[in-house]
């Protein structure tokens, strides 16, 4: 079984007819699929049911989605949450990904969306069947890749599911320096995005939440990539 065959995922677009490409081209890929037009319908749909992802268009005509994906991922820690968003609109994009896993700017190509939340549901759902393992370390942190916790100093961490892929792929390479290709192949599955910002932008959510309890440890080599202290 695929990473989302079998998966629900609540769309919440206002335009008519985008909600219906998208929902076309998500059951087409063998999603289950609800849409919404509002905060409202579909508060209440998350309420009847379980997604697994949602689908939030960042403009709503009742609500802002970006609050409708923080009461959500409220309910649901482990709903995973893709915004939609105008494009060259950064402040939207680093609001949203306090609490989501992806963004994807209009206008969209289709494949693309549903290449990324197929990536998102790798990410949140990968914990399906899991044989007890031993914690990753470094330093003062551990991840422990069973219960999908961190502690930092003895202390938790709350990250969002992709927050926490990026970590323990940096924590894997050690003190190497990560190309930030690399990271968007093996963290987000992008293949061909050199130019997004959301390694940048996950990265400094990482530090707001990391640097907190002890001294910098993500460093930054400028042109390259990511790597830990």
């Amino acid at each position: 079984m695929t990473a989302h065959e079998g998966a629900t995922v609540l769309v919440v677009e206002d335009e008519p007819s985008i909600a219906d490409v998208l929902a076309i081209a998500l059951r087409y890929h063998r999603f289950e699929v609800m849409t919404a037009g509002t905060v409202r319908e579909a508060l209440a749909l998350a309420e009847r049911t379980r997604p697994d992802a949602a689908l939030l268009d960042v403009m709503l005509p009742d609500g802002d989605g970006r609050a409708l994906g923080r009461e959500l991922r409220g309910r649901r820690p482990d709903l995973a949450i893709v915004f939609l968003t105008a494009r060259d609109a950064p402040a939207e994009i680093v609001g949203a990904l306090g609490f989501g896993d992806d963004y994807i700017t209009k206008p969209f190509n289709i494949d693309e969306v549903v290449a990324r939340i197929t990536a998102v549901l790798r990410r949140t759902r990968s914990d399906d069947v899991l044989p007890q393992r031993p914690p990753l370390r470094y330093g003062d942190l551990e991840l422990d890749e069973t219960t999908y916790r961190v502690h930092r100093s003895g202390r938790t961490v709350e990250l969002t599911p992709t927050e926490y892929a990026l970590l323990r792929f940096l924590v894997r390479n050690g003190g190497r320096i990560v190309p930030k290709e690399q990271l968007l192949r093996h963290v987000w599955q992008y293949e061909h995005s050199a130019e997004s910002t959301v390694v940048e932008t996950y990265i400094s959510y990482l530090r707001r939440k990391l640097e907190p309890l002890g001294p910098p440890l993500i460093q930054t080599r400028r042109g390259v990539g990511y790597g830990l202290a």
